[in-house]
């Protein structure tokens, strides 16, 4: 990690500020090289975490901008290493030549997740914390921004670091008490080995099934919306959004293959599917957009079957009907309020449990279904209780360490020796060190960095 490196770490489009950052030994000598304060004092003489103003020039000398620079000392820097902050302008020709300068300095472009990578390299963060960096730029709701900063300030790394050392603990007590027979050391209970992996299984068990629930706070619960042809299946999906996304017109039949968008609903992230409107139909396009419905329906964990309250109930409602069946969740949505009702209540009755009339066209309602999914993902959705791990890698790992675990307690409560008992801690304690970065191969710290955006 010697080389000096230098990124722009916001967004290349026309803004009130654009920031540069750099990173590495050389830090303070190549900023000196382009950036001269106002006060007349070189930049590593000025004090730390202080904002600088100055003028930020090409190595030829030409102005480029009147800008702010804020400098860290290592190791107390994001980073671990010395570091230089550019508060620019938001141009992006600004940024672009500015960039430039500081390669002709002396520093090279910095690659994706390459900050991150060195401020875990360095013991700035764990490999759990670094992952939650890029949870909290992708986050889309608030449950989930609260899921990454936790993670970020170590809520789960703390967790982690309690099981790892009562690996540790086992492991060295029991080598102990092998390699040094003749020290009054206390003897290796299978018991109260057992009472303490007990209570790790616990804890990795509990870690298990908060992924579940974070995988629907990231990524978003998948949604189909169902229905008979115009039963206002697109005029739900446009008001939902806000916007006319879905083309809506009297004539049946207009939806003819799905769409998908994402909505906060309830403050719950839904992946939204609408859906070709369901019927018997002889034409062939039409067709093969009920039959990708009636999948959408198959594989959603949410079916909003939507039905017109102005018409009398049909086939084809029926055919919604048992589309939503399938589904974990569901809830009817008798559109058209605004108008006369006159569609027969009584089999929706006897097949939901949640109803809810909306009028898409006035938006009459949504509040009531905003409402009425708040309270079906409330338990998947809260953030108050427990930690969360959140991406697959995380998961396989907790899922290594359990199994190895409660192989350890099966071993030493069948009467095993603790020798051959403690190869599975060993394998669980392997695993844990994947996990958080305490033992993890090269191939896969880089593959997890690659997700990362170039100046983070």
């Amino acid at each position: 990690m010697g080389d000096t490196i230098a990124a722009i770490a916001t967004a290349m489009q026309k803004s009130a500020i654009g920031i540069i950052r750099l990173s590495g030994d050389d830090a303070f000598l190549i900023a000196e090289r382009v950036f001269y304060p106002k006060n007349g004092r070189p930049l590593s003489k000025q004090p730390a975490r202080q904002i600088i103003y100055g003028e930020l020039r090409s190595i030829s000398g030409a102005t480029l901008d009147h800008c702010l620079a804020v400098l860290s000392r290592a190791p107390k820097s994001y980073t671990g290493e010395n570091t230089v902050e550019f508060q620019c302008h938001g141009s992006p020709a600004v940024l672009t030549a500015a960039l430039r300068a500081l390669f002709e300095a002396g520093a090279r472009q910095a690659k994706a997740g390459e900050f991150t990578k060195r401020a875990f390299l360095n013991g700035k963060l764990d490999l759990v914390q670094a992952e939650a960096v890029m949870d909290i730029i992708d986050a889309e709701t608030e449950p989930a921004i609260h899921i990454a900063a936790s993670q970020l300030g170590g809520a789960v790394s703390a967790v982690l670091d309690r099981i790892y050392g009562s690996y540790l603990d086992i492991l060295a007590h029991f080598h102990a008490v092998i390699d040094y027979p003749d020290e009054d050391l206390e003897p290796f209970e299978a018991e109260n080995a057992i009472n303490t992996l007990k209570d790790i299984s616990s804890v990795l068990s509990d870690l298990l099934s908060s992924f579940q629930r974070s995988r629907i706070i990231k990524d978003g619960v998948k949604c189909a919306i169902v229905g008979r042809p115009n039963a206002g299946k697109s005029s739900l999906l446009n008001a939902l959004l806000g916007y006319e996304r879905a083309i809506v017109t009297p004539i049946a039949g207009t939806t003819r293959d799905t769409i998908e968008e994402k909505v906060i609903l309830g403050e719950v992230l839904l992946r939204l599917v609408d859906t070709a409107g369901m019927r018997e139909t002889d034409d062939v396009v039409e067709q093969m957009g009920v039959e990708r419905s009636m999948e959408a329906a198959r594989q959603a964990e949410l079916v909003l079957a939507v039905f017109d309250g102005s018409q009398p109930l049909g086939e084809e409602d029926r055919c919604a009907i048992r589309a939503a069946l399938g589904a974990p969740k569901s809830v009817a949505v008798i559109n058209k309020a605004d108008l006369p009702q006159v569609i027969d209540m009584a089999p929706i009755e006897e097949t939901f449990k949640l109803i809810c009339r909306v009028s898409a066209l006035d938006r009459t309602g949504l509040d009531t279904l905003d409402g009425i999914v708040k309270k079906m993902f409330e338990d998947e959705t809260s953030t108050h209780t427990g930690e969360f791990i959140t991406n697959e890698r995380q998961a396989d790992a907790v899922a290594k360490a359990l199994k190895s675990t409660e192989l350890a307690i099966e071993s030493l409560g069948s009467g095993l020796t603790p020798d051959a008992v403690l190869i599975d801690v060993e394998s669980a304690l392997s695993a844990i060190g994947e996990l958080n970065g305490k033992s993890i191969r090269e191939d896969i710290t880089s593959r997890i960095f690659e997700r990362f955006c170039v100046g983070k």
